[in-house]
Parts: structure tokens; sequence; C-alpha cells
């Protein structure tokens, strides 16, 4: 989808301050400075509509940024930063789990993991989490560019064991610098929502 308007309507903390239009929302989670806000400046080319931060947990809230009045991308607060307080942490954790598991608009979720690496314990609770509770989910291996393309089927194969992938939950690898896998992405992102538009 070729992205014309994009705005960030709202930083919530809680389901009182949620968007009230009835569209289509996907979430993107992963841990702190995994590459969200990255992924989702490349997505709808912007260089910096997304805050990004050299340090870790600095998104604090789910921000919801409303695409072409169509769709939400809720950028959700990164987790397994260790710096972030035991009190901010919980909080963090009963926030994101308010939203997932209530949020009716919810379609979808991108789980973010750095390719360099097998993903971490936490990145497989949350995606069991995600399991769980039923949210379909797309895992995007972040940061490819690092890796060499001679590694790329070793690199699938660890995202894919470590998370024990569902058969039914895709793998895009993707990096913010060259744009590798964004096509790819955007796909599942309008077959998830239901929306159609060119990429």
């Amino acid at each position: 989808m070729k992205v014309n308007n994009v705005e960030l309507t709202i930083s919530a903390v809680s389901a009182k301050q949620y968007p009230d239009t009835g569209f289509p929302e996907i979430a993107f989670v992963g841990r702190s400075n995994v590459g969200k806000s990255s992924l989702i400046n490349k997505l709808i080319d912007r260089k910096a509509m997304a805050r990004t931060s050299s340090v870790p947990g600095k998104t604090q809230t789910l921000n919801f940024y409303l695409l072409e009045d169509m769709l939400y991308f809720v950028d959700v607060p990164g987790y397994g930063f260790a710096k972030v307080s035991k009190a901010d942490r919980a909080k963090f954790a009963a926030m994101i789990e308010e939203y997932l598991t209530t949020r009716g608009q919810l379609r979808g979720a991108v789980q973010l993991v750095d390719a360099r690496h097998a993903p971490s314990a936490d990145d497989v609770s949350m995606y069991q989490y995600l399991k769980y509770y039923h949210v379909k989910t797309l895992v995007v291996g972040t940061k490819v560019d690092k890796t060499s393309r001679a590694k790329r089927a070793s690199v699938i194969k660890t995202i894919k064991q470590t998370l024990d992938l569902n058969q039914t939950d895709e793998l895009i690898l993707f990096s913010a610098e060259t744009g590798e896998g964004k096509a790819q992405v955007w796909k599942w992102l309008e077959q998830t929502a239901g929306i159609g538009g060119e990429v």
C-alpha cells in the first residue's frame, strides 16, 4: 500500500483512550531496540514518523498511527529491557496484555526478532503469549542486512526452531537499510487487515 497520509492519533496507556473508529489494527511487538520504529517508518516511507532511539525502552505508550483513514499501526512498548524498573515493566505488561486480549479491532501482530541472534527467552514468551490468545502473527527478522546471504537458511531455521513457529504463521527477513522484505510484509498486512492497495 502506498501511504500518503499518516498521523499519530493517540498515545494511549489504557483502553478508555483507544480510538473508537473501528478501523482494523495491527500491533507491532518486540524487544527494546529490535527495530520496531525503523520497520514502521520504512513501511510508511517516512524518516521519523515513529520515534526511533538508541535508548532502549523509549516507547512507553501504545502509539496509534492512522494510515489512509483505514488502518492503524499500533507501536507497543518494547519488552526485555533490564534498566526499566520492575514497577514500570509490570505497568507495561499490564498495558500490553489489556490491549492484546480485549481489543476487537486487532487483526494480527507483527513480532520483531533480531535476525543476527537466536530469539531470546522473552521473544519465545511473547510468541507463546500471542498464540495462547490466538493472535495471527507475522514474525519479522530485522537487521538482516547485517548477516551474510550464505547464512540466510540458517537464520530462518534458528528463528523457526527457537520460537517453535506455527505452520500457519509466516517469517519474513527484513532490512530497514535496504528495504528487503518490505513488499512481503505489506502483502501480509493487507491480507490480515482485509485492505487492498499497491505497495
